[in-house]
């Protein structure tokens, strides 16, 4: 054998050891890789065979029963229509390292693994600059909505937990809604968070009840 076969045996193995990656932030803002944001937005940068792999990776770790689980790199390859000949420049090596050098994985050859996102980030702004004009205005338009959302839910817990807190301080309903009128909450808002409110103290007191010793 000669040595660039040799070569080509050791520098892929048969299999990785796949394993999730977890990050909270990532996790709690990020996006399915099988999601349509990242058809539409990771694609034109990452080109099809990678976004094919993270997703695949992604089914495998939700099937798995645990965050790790072997990932046999041949028939990875062939379910991609990709091949592993070429040691470390064979199309399924070259895609592992593009997703890793986006940060979409790890990819840790020299103890034989590889971390997944099970969740993608979106773009940075610099990525969605690199888009073609019509995609970067969507991406815009869809990362303001999203801000948008996200500043409205952070809106509505503050309201929520003022609600519940001056329920908790002796307030009734109404004045506590006055409140909130007075805090400059929207009156819709302060409406639903002392609904909200109402029913959490009252399972509360309940609660505690349920919880003290007998007199």
């Amino acid at each position: 054998m000669s040595s660039d076969a040799v070569s080509c045996v050791v520098d892929v193995p048969e299999s990785l050891l796949l394993r999730a990656w977890r990050d909270e932030l990532v996790e709690r803002h990020g996006v399915d890789p099988r999601s349509d944001y990242v058809e539409q937005f990771w694609l034109p940068l990452l080109g099809p065979t990678s976004i094919l792999l993270l997703r695949r990776l992604a089914s495998e770790l939700e099937r798995s029963t645990t965050d790790a689980c072997e990932l046999a790199l041949e028939p990875t390859a062939r379910a991609l229509g990709i091949g592993t000949r070429g040691g470390r420049n064979s199309p399924l090596v070259r895609t592992l390292t593009r997703c890793s050098q986006f940060r979409l994985l790890d990819l840790r050859r020299e103890v034989g693994e590889v971390l997944a996102r099970t969740r993608l980030p979106t773009l940075t702004r610099a990525q969605g600059a690199r888009l073609p004009e019509p995609l970067r205005e969507e991406h815009d338009a869809y990362l303001a909505h999203r801000e948008g959302s996200r500043a409205l839910a952070e809106l509505r817990d503050r309201a929520q937990k003022m609600a519940l807190t001056l329920l908790q301080m002796g307030e009734d309903p109404v004045a506590a809604e006055r409140h909130l009128h007075h805090l400059r909450f929207h009156p819709a808002m302060a409406r639903a968070a002392i609904c909200w409110a109402v029913e959490r103290h009252a399972a509360q007191a309940a609660a505690a009840v349920l919880s003290a010793p007998d007199a």
